[in-house]
């Protein structure tokens, strides 16, 4: 007991050294929006990170990544930044839990951020500010499909591993909790990425009802348009129905709710006279 109180509190030493040392540090951004190689990301971070968590009572696994899950997590981090609009995600908390030098803390995350950064940018036309928001959800919508299939891949392996424990005759002794810490592990990163849709919704949500409000346009509908069709995708997300027709031709069961913009009133553009 003593010395895991002793690797206990030496491994909370060093995760609040490398908080200290790493405040304002996110993760590096290569071409197209992907993770850059960086050894203190990649290796150092992750490596303290595993140690804080199995002192913390954690699972953690030795497990190899597999090409499923390693796509599964690269599709998935995608949603877990926005490198385009100056850290309106938390970028830096998020490598921090990414790594597990932290337990969940995008849990407290506000939607009013991304209004906030829009609110904040200075625009030629207030109607750029509609179209930034359509082209985000936009770049969102375009690679959900492609995440939830990652993700169901993921699903089938870890179920692939359980059958496979199974056989005594496979593996090492300690196998079934080495299976039973990567599930953890690949559950805890798919509720992640559940809550991580749901605040991008949340947010391009709350940026529509104030845009609506200060400077009201017809290009809010199209924004409009787009959240209901995300609005599927973050539904399936929180059903776990990642598995069943993930594809773009997917059309939800329930009908969408009620458009915010049925009962707007535009102000209209004035007319000017040569």
């Amino acid at each position: 007991m003593r010395l895991e109180l002793i690797r206990g509190a030496a491994a909370a030493m060093c995760a609040i050294a490398i908080l200290s040392a790493l405040a304002g540090c996110a993760r590096p951004v290569g071409d197209l929006g992907r993770a850059a190689p960086s050894v203190l990301h990649d290796e150092v971070m992750p490596a303290v990170g595993r140690f804080r968590a199995a002192a913390d009572g954690e699972p953690v696994s030795d497990f190899n990544l597999t090409d499923q899950e390693r796509e599964m997590h690269d599709r998935v981090w995608r949603f877990l930044v926005a490198p385009h609009a100056k850290d309106w995600f938390y970028d830096t908390a998020v490598e921090l839990q990414r790594t597990r030098l932290t337990r969940e803390t995008d849990l407290a995350f506000s939607p009013d951020r991304y209004y906030e950064h829009l609110r904040s940018e200075r625009y030629a036309s207030s109607r750029v500010r509609y179209q930034t928001v359509a082209s985000d959800i936009g770049h969102d919508l375009a690679t959900i499909p492609a995440t939830f299939v990652a993700i169901c891949r993921v699903i089938e392996v870890d179920r692939q591993r359980a059958i496979a424990v199974g056989n005594v005759r496979l593996g090492a002794p300690d196998s079934s909790q080495q299976v039973a810490a990567r599930k953890w592990e690949n559950e805890r990163r798919i509720d992640w990425f559940v809550r991580a849709l749901g605040y991008r919704y949340d947010s391009y949500s709350t940026a529509l009802d104030r845009l609506l409000v200060e400077t009201p346009h017809e290009e809010a509908r199209i924004v409009d348009l787009r959240l209901e069709e995300m609005e599927v995708y973050v539904r399936r997300a929180r059903a776990r129905d990642f598995c069943g027709g993930a594809g773009a031709g997917f059309i939800a069961k329930d009908a969408p709710l009620p458009s915010r913009l049925q009962t707007q009133v535009y102000v209209p553009e004035p007319v000017v006279r040569k």
